[in-house]
């Protein structure tokens, strides 16, 4: 492995049930557990992806923007906001695909990335 392998990823939330909940609907993440409001842990593939408290998190942390891959951009955009979330930008990777940039509920910015289909 790696020494720099990613091992998990978190944004730090204040409110955690509406987090937890903007998280698990729009991004469709199935939660792995929960420690109180302190920590809240999803499954989001070979990483974890976690909401911590400002109590739990590094001292002074700030928002880190995580890329999560998506295969409908449309659909994921609707629930986002849907949710309370607010699409801020989309920018088209050529062969690599398209990217977009959202807001979470407490302005934490997170990406979706969709790869291009393969040409026939």
């Amino acid at each position: 492995m790696p020494s720099s392998a990613i091992r998990s990823a978190y944004t730090v939330a204040h409110v955690m049930d509406r987090m937890q909940a903007f998280y698990a609907e729009a991004l469709e993440l199935s939660l792995a557990f929960r420690d109180q409001d302190k920590w809240c842990q999803f499954k989001a593939g070979p990483i974890t992806f976690a909401l911590s408290s400002a109590s739990e998190a590094a001292r002074d942390a700030r928002g880190s923007v995580i890329v999560f891959d998506a295969t409908d951009m449309a659909a994921a955009a609707v629930r986002i906001e849907r949710l309370g979330g607010q699409h801020l930008a989309t920018r088209d990777m050529g062969a690599h695909g398209s990217v977009a940039t959202f807001a979470d509920p407490e302005g934490n910015l997170f990406q979706l990335h969709v790869r291009r289909a393969p040409s026939a």
